[in-house]
């Protein structure tokens, strides 16, 4: 039997205020244990929640970013279980009306763009952190985390493969820092998801029994837990076994998931309106001014890299993926005198591969935007060759030559060789160097002159122009 699998995900972002949710307490990450966590945070008997406007905006702002409907009037719930770290017994979140309602994203895939619909996003407090480490087997609670603001965004069960799910998790990672709503920040709990994941028999259109992967925040973990999880659930269903509704753990050491508790339906949370917290109503006025100030989207730029910069639509894809790479392409391109293609190709290769190896942002390149469009200019007028240009970018990261391209070039004695006479010569003595080679290249094996030119590149430390080598090669070996 030929199965498939349906998922939906519900993503945790992290709102970029300064403040909590329902307090004054900061949320700043990486304070001492429980230091930022005021009575409010904590449940104290008498004290009030008060939102945070913020908050507000920032949810608003996402929904009109996603053609969501973003209902004048929410209410806040109280979902009721108990865990260590959740002090009050309830999490403050909303339920039957929540901030926003529908929208979509377009994803990339294999077959082509798809549309996964967005079921709902809405807001709510963040639990705290459970400690189990270095306590000889007792746990520690950190209550900081404790009221912080999150927007929950629910997908419909439209993805249908782990590539999907990816996919879309990117696209979301861009659209939220695009709209400076949440930093994005993965090891630090900004941005996590809920996988809900079921397989049935491919043609079947009702849903399967589904588990529920909890508090996952890699993009590679996201893919390899879906893997695992969709393995399992046929070798149980293949097996004559039947699938638990559940909630589960991903393991990325053991690459497995492991039961943690059975998943609960909505009314196992009791939830009611919350007494201390009236109805929520944004204006159209707040609206409209919210619209007003939205920045230019991923699918915007990308598409306006495309038409005017004449770019691929895979490095329009690349480049705009964060809005910090975005920036830095269109920051180089000024220096770079138009050249839009080298650049991105420089962006996307030789840049990338160096923040890569060092485990760098591309804001802490310590290649600039002006430093790398400069090295475009010595490129396009021929002072250097592509291959030697690496040996300065290289010197530019090891921050040689104080950030100047033209004082590396001179330093290091890596000006072009453009003069045809000195070029002749050179070429000259590699024929005869390789007689047998020269003769392939007369008798018509002309992809053998490849060969030739990097010896000639060679004999001149890559100094001299490829594109006057070739031609030079030509007119020595075949008239």
């Amino acid at each position: 039997m030929e199965f498939e699998c349906v998922i939906g995900l519900e993503v945790h972002v992290q709102l970029m205020t300064q403040s909590k949710i329902f307090s004054g307490s900061s949320t700043a990450y990486g304070a001492s244990a429980n230091t930022q966590a005021c009575a409010v945070d904590i449940g104290l008997p008498g004290v009030l929640p008060v939102m945070n406007c913020e908050a507000v905006l920032m949810a608003a702002t996402f929904g009109l970013a996603v053609g969501a409907t973003v209902n004048p009037v929410s209410v806040f719930a109280r979902k009721n279980y108990f865990y260590p770290d959740l002090p009050k017994g309830y999490q403050i979140s909303q339920y039957e009306i929540p901030v926003v309602s529908g929208g979509s994203l377009e994803i990339a895939t294999e077959e082509g763009n798809k549309v996964i619909r967005i079921t709902r996003a809405h807001l709510e407090e963040d639990a705290g952190k459970s400690l189990h480490e270095d306590f000889h087997g007792m746990t520690g609670i950190d209550l900081n985390r404790a009221g912080t603001p999150l927007l929950e965004i629910v997908s419909e069960p439209d993805l249908r493969s782990p590539g999907e799910a990816v996919a879309y998790l990117k696209k979301l990672h861009a659209l939220v820092r695009t709209l400076k709503i949440c930093d994005g920040n993965m090891q630090e709990g900004s941005f996590r998801c809920d996988a809900n994941i079921s397989i049935r028999p491919r043609g079947e259109t009702a849903l399967g029994t589904r588990a529920e992967l909890k508090n996952i925040n890699s993009f590679r973990f996201v893919e390899r837990a879906l893997h695992y999880e969709i393995d399992r659930q046929i070798s149980v269903i293949e097996s004559g076994g039947t699938i638990a509704q559940e909630t589960r753990l991903y393991d990325p050491d053991a690459d497995l998931t492991r039961s943690m508790r059975g998943k609960e339906e909505a009314h196992d949370y009791r939830y009611f309106p919350d007494p201390d917290l009236p109805p929520l109503a944004i204006s159209r006025a707040d609206l409209e001014q919210l619209r007003a100030q939205l920045p230019e989207l991923p699918d915007a730029r990308q598409a306006r890299f495309i038409s005017e910069y004449q770019l691929s639509e895979d490095d329009a894809a690349q480049l705009t993926s964060e809005t910090e790479i975005a920036d830095y392409f269109e920051s180089a391109l000024e220096q770079a005198g138009g050249e839009s293609r080298l650049a991105a190709n420089w962006i996307n290769g030789e840049l990338m591969s160096w923040l890569n190896k060092s485990d760098l942002l591309i804001t802490e390149s310590p290649v600039t935007p002006a430093m790398l469009g400069q090295l475009i200019q010595r490129i396009r007028d021929n002072t250097v060759s592509g291959t030697t240009a690496k040996e300065v970018f290289a010197a530019l990261w090891d921050g040689e030559g104080g950030g100047n391209v033209d004082t590396v070039i001179e330093k290091k004695g890596l000006t072009q060789i453009t003069d045809t006479e000195a070029i002749a010569g050179v070429v000259s003595k590699v024929i005869q160097a390789f007689p047998k080679q020269a003769e392939q290249v007369r008798s018509g094996e002309e992809k053998v002159i490849g060969f030739m030119v990097g010896q000639v590149m060679k004999a001149t430390s890559g100094k001299a122009n490829p594109q006057a080598v070739n031609e030079e090669l030509k007119k020595q070996l075949l008239g």
